[in-house]
């Protein structure tokens, strides 16, 4: 069973908190002259324990501004982002760099952050390695223990990245990132190369993860209905802002902004007379 963020808040306190967060890119245009790019606007929201948080947005929305900033691979502009009660934006790299394992990010192409020339045991074994983890026997058995927790047999350890599926990739990158036992995961598109079975495998994955492990996860994806099945709530963001929030259930059947409007528009797996017509 899920646990429900709205009823979480009164219990336990936040893990994440991102607060007016800003990040601006500067640019050169074709003139010559430098211009800026707006990629979050004042972005806010709140993540509790064993939750999901949907940010759902077209492309372009900055969506994938927002995982490099909390998974501390770009720095926001100005803003906070509160994890544990620390304020990870204003820590120095070294107390930054305690922070990183905790937050795990997965992209959506496991291809692109798989090294082709190593083999899944290798793949595994590197975080602990550079965390100085575990003895190297131990490491052998928990990276077999993380395949079999993933839905992967022990019997692939010698294999490349090339010899298996999209979906046996997304796996690993998925076992990867549980090695260092974070307490967030940022799912980046991490389902939208998949075809729609594997989708579904790797989405029940996930909520069982969440159910054994307590994991809390920030969904990230162009998918408003993959949104609703996986998320406690779903924020839409638009242009760098978030335009409506809410509980998933209240955003697929009482949306309120244009944006939402037009993804649910362009989900087939949601009937489409059943959506409040979009304003051209």
């Amino acid at each position: 069973m899920k646990i429900e963020a709205s009823g979480s808040g009164q219990n336990m306190q936040p893990l994440l908190k991102v607060e007016n967060l800003l990040k601006r890119y500067a640019k050169g245009s074709l003139t010559g002259a430098r211009e800026e790019l707006l990629a979050l606007d004042g972005v806010s929201f709140t993540i509790f324990p064993g939750t999901t948080l949907a940010v759902v947005g077209e492309s372009g929305s900055g969506k994938s501004t927002l995982a490099s900033c909390l998974a501390c691979l770009e720095s926001p502009t100005t803003g906070n982002i509160w994890f544990e009660g620390k304020d990870i934006v204003k820590l120095g790299e070294r107390a930054r760099r305690q922070v990183r394992p905790q937050i795990q990010l997965i992209f959506q192409d496991p291809a692109s952050s798989l090294n082709p020339r190593w083999s899944v045991l290798e793949i595994l074994v590197e975080p602990l390695i550079l965390q100085r983890k575990f003895k190297h026997e131990e490491m052998k058995q928990r990276a077999n223990f993380l395949l079999v927790r993933v839905g992967l047999s022990p019997d692939i350890v010698e294999q490349l990245p090339t010899e298996l599926s999209g979906g046996q990739r997304q796996r690993l990158a998925i076992a990867r990132a549980l090695s260092l036992e974070p307490k967030l995961l940022i799912l980046d598109e991490a389902l939208s190369a998949l075809d729609c079975s594997v989708q579904a495998q790797i989405a029940n994955l996930l909520m069982e993860l969440q159910s054994s492990l307590g994991m809390t996860y920030l969904f990230i994806t162009h998918d408003l209905a993959m949104a609703a099945y996986l998320a406690d709530e779903i924020a839409v963001m638009n242009r760098g802002r978030i335009v409506e929030q809410g509980p998933a259930e209240k955003i697929l059947k009482q949306p309120q902004h244009e944006t939402t409007l037009r993804l649910l528009a362009a989900v087939p797996r949601i009937t489409r007379a059943a959506l409040p017509a979009v304003e051209q």
